[in-house]
């Protein structure tokens, strides 16, 4: 697993370039456009398992970090994310 700082960092830095929340995630790797997922593991297992499982299906990489809160402030967003998804 990469390290968890540089995968906030990755998010922050790709702002413009994330499709955020579960069904959004979902139609961007269904559709080819996601390049990676990167998942809370604090967020609802019943969630995030569709997403790893619909990612490893296309071949995307899955990066996981610890906290919905953290991950939804480098989104940009002013809540929690569960999941969002690097685009091209």
């Amino acid at each position: 697993m990469e390290d968890e700082k540089l995968s906030y960092e990755k998010v922050a830095k790709a702002q413009k370039r994330l499709k955020i929340g579960a069904k959004q995630v979902q139609k961007a790797i269904k559709h080819g456009e996601a390049l990676e997922v990167v998942i809370a593991s604090d967020a609802d297992r019943h969630v995030t398992d569709k997403i790893v499982n619909v990612a490893n299906d296309y071949q995307i990489p899955v990066l996981e970090v610890d906290s919905m809160k953290e991950l939804g402030q480098a989104s940009g967003i002013d809540v929690s994310a569960a999941t969002v998804a690097i685009i091209e």
